[in-house]
């Protein structure tokens, strides 16, 4: 795929990906973006930096919990990575979808009581990995219902890419932080 995106001359790449760059945790993230500087010449912004860079972006956060598409063994690489960048992983949720096509089907209804399920009070943000999850249009609203940052990893990815190519506009309709960070 880098290869091929390659022919279209990009200065910067912004990788659609999930649970593969949270593998290995901070080790496996960082030869994942070394990987593809190294095919590429470019940096990248990748799923798992993002969500942390998102997550740092808010003060105080510590005590987090995530959902995602994935089955248990998945999810063990996303607490790793979320653990070795400082936060604790109070609770996560695998939804267990079969197919790829099944994540992508996944609705509003089923999102919502997955965050529900996940939250408490002694959690600071919430988070939704897996980026075929079509979680991002959603945000805002969930993020009135439950009065704390919700980071949707696509979301989290798109803004972290603007971030670092100093693009600095805020966008409503996705949640606080490209709103307000």
């Amino acid at each position: 795929a880098v290869d091929s995106v390659m022919t279209c001359s990009p200065s910067y790449l912004v990788m659609g990906m999930s649970a593969i760059t949270f593998y290995g945790g901070i080790n496996g993230a960082e030869k994942f973006k070394k990987d593809v500087k190294e095919r590429s010449g470019l940096s990248v912004s990748i799923g798992s930096d993002s969500t942390k860079n998102a997550l740092n972006a808010f003060s105080g956060i510590k005590n987090v919990a995530f959902f995602s598409p994935y089955f248990p063994a998945a999810n063990e690489q996303v607490s790793l990575y979320l653990e070795e960048s400082g936060f604790n992983v109070k609770k996560d949720l695998c939804l267990q979808c079969n197919t790829w096509t099944d994540i992508a089907k996944v609705n509003k209804d089923t999102m919502f009581s997955s965050l529900k399920e996940i939250d408490s009070d002694n959690i600071d943000a919430l988070i939704q990995v897996g980026t075929n999850l079509p979680m991002a249009t959603f945000t805002e609203d969930f993020e009135s219902t439950f009065d704390k940052p919700i980071i949707a990893i696509n979301t989290a990815t798109y803004w972290d890419a603007l971030r670092r190519n100093d693009i600095t506009d805020k966008i409503n309709g996705f949640g606080k932080l490209l709103s307000e960070y």
